[in-house]
């Protein structure tokens, strides 16, 4: 659908009067710009001398950076597909995935405020933020979609999870804008 079309094409869409796509596929592509920028900072660091001790590291962070974007780009179709499919199972399970994803992400990136070119820090930045705001666009759509299921024990359980991974996400978004902040004061 959207994957293998041009971004022109999905913006057009999503600006369009169209039931899909929306929020959820917004959500994911805006993951999936955040994991590609994650591979950015990797690539650009390595092969370069002062970060040769971190190069295994980085390699295993970027090969998973990788397997996330290509996820992402999955779920923009996904989400699609679950909601003119009206499956609300789908509709919940969909931005869910986008979420734990979203965390997934999130926690390659500590590392790389430490272990790659300091010139990129505001990259880093930029992927928490968008993969903190394609977490939140997941959550709003996982609590609409829990409203009507109605399993008040599955939505206690998933409300709990996206809670404490909400709380990490967060700490990392400061840990990178402290980062910036260093390297601005100089």
């Amino acid at each position: 659908m959207y994957k293998n079309d041009t971004l022109e094409k999905y913006l057009n869409d999503l600006a369009a009067k169209l039931p899909a796509p929306g929020g959820g596929s917004a959500s994911a592509m805006t993951a999936a710009m955040g994991a590609a920028l994650i591979s950015m900072v990797v690539n650009f660091t390595l092969g370069k001398p002062k970060y040769a001790q971190y190069e295994a590291e980085l390699k295993e962070v970027l090969t998973e950076s990788e397997k996330l974007r290509e996820e992402f780009l999955k779920l923009v179709d996904l989400d699609v597909e679950a909601y003119r499919s009206k499956n609300i199972r789908d509709s919940l399970n969909v931005p869910f995935m986008i979420a734990r994803l979203c965390f997934e992400a999130v926690k390659l990136c500590p590392q790389l405020v430490k272990k790659t070119n300091v010139n990129l820090a505001s990259d880093v930045a930029v992927a928490v933020i968008f993969l903190e705001s394609a977490f939140a666009g997941a959550c709003f759509n996982v609590e609409i979609n829990l409203k009507m299921i109605k399993d008040q024990q599955l939505g206690s359980e998933i409300k709990k999870e996206l809670a404490k991974k909400d709380k990490f996400i967060k700490k990392v978004r400061r840990l990178t804008e402290e980062k910036i902040g260093k390297i601005i004061r100089g």
